[in-house]
């Protein structure tokens, strides 16, 4: 790393936390990619400059499709002093992390899509600068800030490298790589990674997004409507659990588990009863599972709450929490972004006190070590 961008603590960073909600989802942002040069040598910072990003479609973000609202945020978000949402920390913190109770807050960078680069190395470079970007910008001043490990897993030996670099250090507390790649992420090439995060002791985490050069339709073509682009990422999610389950990660790695961001839940027990009828007809395929696919998902998989979805019937909903499991469930808001979950209004069934307790809070903690659940 080179020269540290100067973002001393505050006073407001160093004051008492109440006890609150852990928030698994929380977008950061820059001000400028001049914030990002501290963090690049020479050769990959005038890369940057020269050549920009190249990534597997004909656009540097993201997503194909433009969201509703600009930098996909709320209108409210974008601070008083200038730059995108999620990119003041002290705007964070008044309009955020105090009014909602945030005792730890998860980043989740998707800045400069470190993870899609068509240029390996380049890509590496990048996911390296946007770590220690994290660090230094928001978690170092701010103590109720945790960051994840960002990996770009089409460098296996490399991603692996980058999360010994950070297994040591608490701030980072899981590691995040795109479920969008140019293999279902099963694959056994991948599987270092895997042993990586098991010997670090750190859950690995997919949210959505990710650039494959794929259709994101699961092969019937690119989309017309952004609806449809936005409702594939469940579809991607569910490719996701089907690879890492029936190529046997979990079956290899039985201590590692895995965090689904950003997709939901409620469509789970439909899949898992799909995979287990058809494991009964096909198992002499695939004789590394030694049990269903459903005993998988729920033994290695969290997922987060926002976007939760909302059935005319609450009760449906309900039904869908308790095949899940009330322990693998965990709160997010996706702040700043438009469609950001308010803690106050989230989740609108009838909870137990024990239920909300693990969803709000315990299960993040636990996962993610952070003290008394």
């Amino acid at each position: 790393m080179t020269d540290v961008l100067d973002y001393p603590a505050t006073e407001q960073a160093n004051k008492p936390v109440k006890p609150g909600i852990v928030d698994c989802d929380i977008h950061p942002s820059s001000s400028s990619f001049e914030e990002f040069k501290p963090f690049l040598s020479k050769r990959w910072w005038d890369h940057l400059n020269t050549y920009g990003m190249f990534v597997r479609q004909g656009f540097k973000e993201m997503l194909a499709f433009p969201r509703m609202q600009a930098e996909v945020s709320r209108l409210d978000a974008w601070p008083p002093s200038g730059g995108p949402p999620g990119s003041d920390l002290d705007f964070m913190r008044q309009q955020h992390l105090d009014p909602n109770g945030v005792e730890v807050g998860v980043l989740i960078p998707l800045r400069l899509n470190s993870g899609s680069q068509r240029n390996i190395d380049f890509g590496q470079a990048l996911v390296g600068a946007v770590n220690d970007w994290q660090l230094e910008k928001f978690c170092r001043p701010e103590k109720r800030l945790r960051a994840s490990i960002q990996i770009a897993p089409e460098d296996t030996p490399g991603s692996v490298a980058e999360i010994e670099r950070r297994a040591d250090d608490p701030h980072f507390v899981q590691i995040l790589l795109p479920p969008r790649n140019g293999d279902p992420i099963g694959r056994e090439r991948f599987w270092p990674i895997y042993e990586a995060a098991v010997a670090a002791k750190r859950p690995i985490a997919l949210h959505v997004g990710g650039v494959a050069g794929h259709p994101v339709s699961g092969g019937t073509g690119w989309p017309s409507f952004y609806l449809e682009e936005h409702h594939s990422q469940v579809q991607t999610m569910q490719s996701v659990i089907i690879s890492m389950v029936v190529e046997g990660v979990f079956e290899r790695f039985p201590a590692l588990k895995m965090v689904v961001i950003e997709a939901g839940f409620a469509w789970l027990p439909a899949l898992a009863w799909r995979l287990d009828a058809q494991f009964e007809r096909m198992r002499s395929e695939v004789p590394h599972l030694k049990r269903k696919p459903s005993e998988y998902i729920r033994d290695h998989i969290w997922f987060t709450t926002q976007p939760i979805e909302e059935p005319d019937r609450p009760d449906d909903l309900t039904r869908a929490m308790e095949w899940v499991g009330y322990d693998r469930l965990m709160f997010s808001t996706d702040y700043p972004h438009w469609d950001f979950d308010d803690p106050a209004h989230a989740i609108q069934v009838k909870l137990s006190d024990e239920n909300r307790r693990k969803i709000f809070s315990g299960n993040a903690k636990k996962l993610f070590n952070l003290g008394q659940a």
